[in-house]
C-alpha cells in the first residue's frame, strides 16, 4: 500500500525510490509490526480478561501449571493483526506470493479461532473436533498447493531439490501439490504441539521465519541464486516483507508471553503460523531446510506420535508424558530452563539450515 503511495510520490522526489529496497521494507515490515504489537497488547490482554477469556489447564499435566488457569488467551490474535497490517502496508500488493502465504496463515488462524472460542467461550472442552480441524485445514493446505502448481511460472518451482546434493533435483509434477499439502498441514500441527510452555513456540518460530526470509531474498535475486546454486524463484524475495512482519509481531508478542506469560498464542496463533513457515518453505523450495530448522517442532512432533502408537500397541509409554517438553518438566527441570535449552536448540538448527546455502 505505502509501495504504491512511495512510487507515486517519487515523481516529485526521487528520495521516494529508497522504498523499492526490499532490505529497506523488510525491516520497516519488522518495526511496524512490533510496534504495532507492543502498543496493542496491554489493550489486547485487557480485554481477554474482562471477557474472561482463560486458559484451561489439564489436571493431569504438571503441576506447576495448574497457576496458569485463567491467563489470557487467544492471543494469537494479535500477532495475526500486526503480521496483517505490517505486510499490507510495505509489500508489493502486486505479488502472488504475498497474497497466498497471507490467506493461508489467515485461513488457518481461522481454525484455531473457531477451536478456541468454542474451548473458552462454549467452554466445550473438545472445542474443534479434530475430523473437521483435519478437514479445514486439508481444504486450506491443498487450495494453496493447487494455486501454486496452477500459478508455476518456471519448472524450478515445483521440483524437489536436497540441500548439500546440488545435482539431485526431482520433477514432481502434480506430486507437488500432495507434498506441499503436507508441508503445509504438518507445519502448522507441528508448532500448535510446540505451543505449551511460555515463549517455547514463539521464539523458535520467529528465528525460522527469520532464516527463511533469507532464502527468500537470496531465491528472488537472479545473481545471488546463481552464485548459491539455489532455485530462483522469481517475486519469493517478496516474502521478506512477510518475514519481518512475522519476527516483529513474534517478537512483540513475545514480550507479553516469556515466562510467566501474561498471554497465551491459543491455537489461532499457533496453527496460522505453522501453516506460513510451511507455505513460504514450499515457495522457496526449501521444505528439507525447514525440517531442519524446525526441529524443535519436528521433534515435538514425533514425541506425540511415538508416545500414541507405543500406547496403542504395547499399553506402556516411552515418555512421562507427551508432547517432550512436559516429559522434561515431569522429570525436574524448571519450566525456563526448558524453553531456553529449546531456543538454544533451534539457533543451532537454524545457522545449520543457513549453512546449506553455502555447502552444495
Amino acid at each position: 500500500m505505502l509501495l504504491l503511495l512511495a512510487g507515486y510520490l517519487q515523481q516529485f522526489h526521487t528520495g521516494f525510490s529508497v522504498f523499492q529496497y526490499l532490505t529497506l521494507r523488510g525491516i520497516l515490515g519488522v518495526l511496524t509490526a512490533l510496534a504495532l504489537a507492543l502498543c496493542l497488547g496491554p489493550w489486547m490482554i485487557r480485554t481477554l480478561q474482562i471477557r474472561q477469556i482463560g486458559q484451561a489447564v489439564r489436571n493431569d499435566g504438571p503441576q506447576s501449571h495448574l497457576s496458569k488457569k485463567g491467563t489470557p488467551t487467544m492471543g494469537g490474535a494479535l500477532i495475526l493483526s500486526a503480521i496483517t497490517i505490517s505486510t499490507l502496508l510495505w509489500a508489493d500488493l502486486s505479488n502472488r506470493y504475498v497474497w497466498v502465504v497471507l490467506a493461508v496463515t489467515l485461513l488457518f488462524g481461522a481454525i484455531g479461532w473457531v477451536d478456541d472460542y468454542r474451548k473458552v467461550i462454549e467452554k466445550n472442552s473438545r472445542g474443534l473436533p479434530s475430523r473437521w480441524k483435519y478437514f479445514w485445514q486439508s481444504v486450506f493446505g491443498l487450495a494453496a498447493a493447487i494455486f501454486l502448481y496452477m500459478t508455476a511460472e518456471a519448472p524450478v518451482e515445483t521440483t524437489f531439490i536436497v540441500p548439500l546434493l546440488k545435482t539431485v533435483e526431482v520433477q514432481l509434477g502434480l506430486g507437488f501439490i500432495v507434498l506441499t499439502y503436507f508441508v503445509i498441514v504438518g507445519s502448522s500441527n507441528a508448532v500448535n504441539l510446540t505451543d505449551g510452555l511460555d515463549g517455547l513456540a514463539i521464539l523458535p518460530t520467529v528465528m525460522v521465519g527469520g532464516a527463511l526470509g533469507i532464502f527468500c531474498y537470496l531465491s528472488g535475486n537472479a545473481n545471488f541464486s546463481d552464485y548459491l546454486l539455489i532455485p530462483y524463484v522469481a517475486g519469493a524475495g517478496e516474502l521478506i516483507v512477510f518475514c519481518g512482519a512475522l519476527i516483529g509481531a513474534g517478537l512483540g508478542f513475545l514480550w507479553f508471553n516469556t515466562y510467566p506469560a501474561q498471554v497465551f498464542m491459543g491455537d489461532v496463533g499457533a496453527l496460522a503460523l505453522g501453516a506460513a513457515l510451511g507455505t513460504i518453505a514450499v515457495i522457496v523450495r526449501q521444505e528439507i531446510v525447514l525440517f531442519i530448522m524446525g526441529g524443535v517442532f519436528v521433534m515435538e512432533t514425533l514425541s506425540v506420535m511415538i508416545q500414541v502408537a507405543s500406547f496403542k500397541l504395547t499399553g506402556k509409554r516411552v515418555f512421562r508424558m507427551a508432547p517432550i517438553h512436559h516429559h522434561f518438566e515431569l522429570k525436574g527441570w524448571p519450566e525456563p530452563r526448558v524453553i531456553v535449552r529449546f531456543w538454544i536448540i533451534t539457533v543451532i538448527l537454524v545457522l545449520v539450515g543457513l549453512a546449506t546455502l553455502k555447502l552444495r
